[in-house]
């Protein structure tokens, strides 16, 4: 099916017309408020600080820190971008493993005792971007996101050395898991803790205001939600599910006390996407027959959701003193089409087997009903870069509503990250530099590039990775 490429859809009639065609309910105001009063602009009292305006930074991995997990000149950059959108939020800015063999690429950060005097400088060259674009010394909320990437290890090559939660009888054939030898044992998810712990320890000395106990994508936290069938106190029933949660939240207030917690969670999940000749997810019937037991927040299909179970996590939240939620789906590895909406899909990837605006629809509608079900949760929500030009008008509806508190912005900072500033301020968006998701960000590290806008910043158009993207690309397996 042919999908209207949403740069053609000029007026607000044109756009809203073309969700209802295809069944994506969205939000939307059709006049951008500017001031004190604009939704956007609304102060959110978060434990006693005042956050002066409703966009987040989402995190990202650059591919671009050294084999031993420093950032480099490429990552210092970016952070400065960070701080020049003026978010008032930042969560994590990026991944950063607890350790080298949890590594998700052989160029991701690790916090640890050397590492951590570059990771508090990122903090400082953020701030700093901060105050001059908003011309005040007011801080943003500024986390670090702490990880462990579980099956998809990348930590010394582009080659998976993947640790995985459980033996999943798909996702195993998929990333080449052949043994029970992949498997964290229950004495190993227990030293795994104590390294996030140590991250946290450091983060705190870095001056962080808070950690993310990361629990998305099909990384290892995520992965041990969905461990129905593991045996041990990490797997089976809902209560040892979370237990690396409990456990890990109430072993760094205790060696961090003062610092702050949030996780961003994958509150839902799809079958692992597989096309058939029509671009039709064939769903494993040869497996599974209809029934798919293993997507945290699924209703048992494999392609659809069930919010008993995440709103159950979100009460364990609030039972731990968690009030930070950043609101993710799925997995960019297995199912990115629901993960991360976008025309074109990255060298790995598949096209698009829904309008990408169904994707957008679904994550704001999950995260508002989780929101409306926990209000006292601050709540980011995710997936916004694909609206691209009507990108405010969503957002601002979206907060208005109080259907998340802030808006998330992860691809769309690295083309364009003066975004929020000028929604703020009333400055007509900047087309040019608007997010198209071509995917480039993605297709290049998929290829062991660094990763950063190809397409739309000049600094990586002109850089000799470019040449080495579109040899890439030319030998995709997808069509673009």
């Amino acid at each position: 099916m042919k999908y209207k490429r949403l740069a053609q859809l000029r007026t607000p009639e044109q756009f809203l017309e073309y969700c209802q065609s295809i069944g994506a309910e969205l939000p939307f105001d059709d006049v951008m408020q500017v001031g004190e009063a604009a939704p956007l602009a609304q102060p959110y009292s978060y434990r006693g600080r005042a956050l002066t305006n409703r966009f987040a930074v989402l995190p990202m991995e650059g591919w671009d820190g050294t084999a031993d997990g420093h950032p480099t000149d490429l990552t210092r950059r970016r952070w400065q971008r960070f701080g020049c959108s003026g978010s008032k939020l930042i969560w994590g800015g990026e991944a950063v493993a607890v350790r080298h063999d949890g590594r998700a690429n052989a160029k991701q950060l690790v916090i640890n005792p050397q590492t951590v005097g570059d990771i508090a400088e990122l903090r400082q060259i953020l701030l700093t971007a901060h105050h001059e674009q908003m011309g005040t010394g007011e801080d943003p909320l500024v986390g670090l996101q702490l990880t462990h990437s579980g099956r998809f290890c990348r930590p010394n090559t582009h080659a998976l050395e993947p640790r995985v939660a459980y033996r999943h009888p798909l996702l195993d054939k998929k990333f080449n898991v052949d043994s029970d030898s992949y498997v964290f044992t229950d004495v190993e998810i227990d030293e795994l803790i104590e390294d996030f712990v140590k991250a946290a320890v450091l983060a705190q000395q870095a001056g962080y205001d808070f950690v993310d106990v990361k629990h998305c994508h099909g990384y290892l936290g995520h992965e041990l939600l969905s461990g129905i069938d593991r045996a041990g106190k990490y797997g089976g029933s809902f209560e040892n599910r979370t237990r690396f949660l409990r456990d890990a939240v109430a072993a760094i207030r205790a060696a961090a006390p003062g610092l702050d917690i949030g996780v961003r969670l994958s509150a839902i999940d799809f079958i692992p996407f597989k096309p058939n000749a029509e671009n039709e997810n064939i769903g494993y019937a040869e497996i599974y027959d209809g029934s798919y037991p293993y997507a945290f927040g699924g209703d048992g299909s494999g392609k659809g959701f069930d919010l008993r179970e995440p709103s159950r996590f979100l009460d364990l939240m609030l039972e731990l003193d968690i009030r930070l939620l950043c609101v993710t789906v799925g997995s960019p590895y297995y199912v990115p089409h629901i993960q991360r909406p976008a025309m074109f899909p990255p060298s790995d990837g598949y096209l698009p087997p829904e309008d990408p605006l169904v994707g957008v629809a679904r994550q704001i509608a999950v995260t508002s009903q989780l929101k409306q079900a926990h209000p006292d949760i601050l709540v980011v929500g995710s997936g916004y870069s694909y609206l691209q030009d009507w990108l405010p008008h969503v957002a601002q509806a979206v907060v208005r509503q109080g259907m998340a508190d802030f808006v998330g912005l992860g691809r769309m900072v690295l083309s364009y990250p003066e975004l929020p500033v000028d929604v703020l301020r009333g400055q007509p968006l900047q087309r040019k530099r608007i997010c198209r998701t071509f995917s480039d960000c993605t297709t290049a590290p998929r290829n062991g590039i660094v990763s950063g806008c190809y397409p739309l910043d000049e600094f990586y158009k002109e850089s000799p990775e470019h040449q080495q993207l579109l040899e890439a690309k030319k030998s995709s397996k997808v069509a673009h």
